[in-house]
């Protein structure tokens, strides 16, 4: 052999073994790459996974509200006011309505009233869900305004209500409740409250939405029903 073909043997070998070096580290390359990207997928699974069995965010407690007087515990001041169901309704006529199964309850909403249309869509939405608000022992609804009946008569039959409307033009109920503490327009007028009584007249739960400094007029349905909830539980009276 020549020294010039041993010179051309040296240089392929020596490609050669390059070649293979190359090949090793792709090799060795792809498969690191490959750990990573499956460390990745598992890791986005885990994470996927993990967001899907987180459970929600609780609904109650998103609406701020405050508890006027008389509150939980004390008994409910009686209520006699003209109807647009017509006649008179007297609250104690209402509780304890119901199966006999579980004590009925009563949930008293007092609203600003006619100018107010989310309290009505609040109306509206609440007879739309009475299943959840009957599986928290509530028989019977009323709400109570502070326009005159006949207004209200009017409005009740637009909206295609079956809630009884109650008329408090003096205020003389609104005021016992102090529900007129909490709306937009002062004294004038009641706010956005809502109060469970027991059958007994015993003032279960409250809440007085429409204060300062939202001025809330509409509550989610859901995020009611989770307000009540946690506050009868925290009564001790989730039903």
């Amino acid at each position: 052999m020549t020294t010039r073909q041993r010179r051309a043997a040296r240089t392929r070998a020596a490609e050669a073994a390059g070649t293979k070096r190359l090949a090793t580290r792709i090799v060795a390359f792809a498969g690191a790459a490959a750990l990573a990207l499956g460390a990745l997928y598992w890791l986005a699974g885990t994470s996927s996974a993990q967001t899907k069995s987180a459970p929600h965010e609780p609904l109650a407690g998103q609406y701020p509200y405050q508890v006027g007087k008389p509150g939980p515990g004390a008994k409910a001041p009686p209520i006699r006011l003209p109807s647009t169901a017509g006649g008179t309704l007297d609250l104690a006529s209402l509780r304890g309505q119901g199966t006999p199964l579980r004590a009925q309850r009563v949930l008293l909403y007092f609203q600003e009233g006619i100018m107010c249309q989310p309290c009505w869509d609040q109306l509206k939405n609440i007879e739309s869900n009475m299943e959840g608000f009957r599986a928290l022992g509530i028989g019977s609804i009323v709400t109570i305004t502070t326009d005159p009946i006949d207004a209200l008569r009017q409005k009740a039959a637009l909206e295609r209500l079956s809630t009884p409307v109650l008329s408090d033009p003096d205020l003389s109920v609104s005021k016992a409740y102090d529900a007129n503490s909490y709306g937009m327009m002062g004294r004038s007028r009641n706010g956005h409250s809502f109060i469970v009584l027991d059958r007994d007249g015993t003032i279960l739960w409250r809440a007085d939405y429409g204060g300062a400094p939202k001025y809330t007029m509409y509550v989610p349905v859901p995020n009611l029903l989770a307000d009540m909830r946690a506050g009868l539980a925290k009564a001790g009276a989730s039903g």
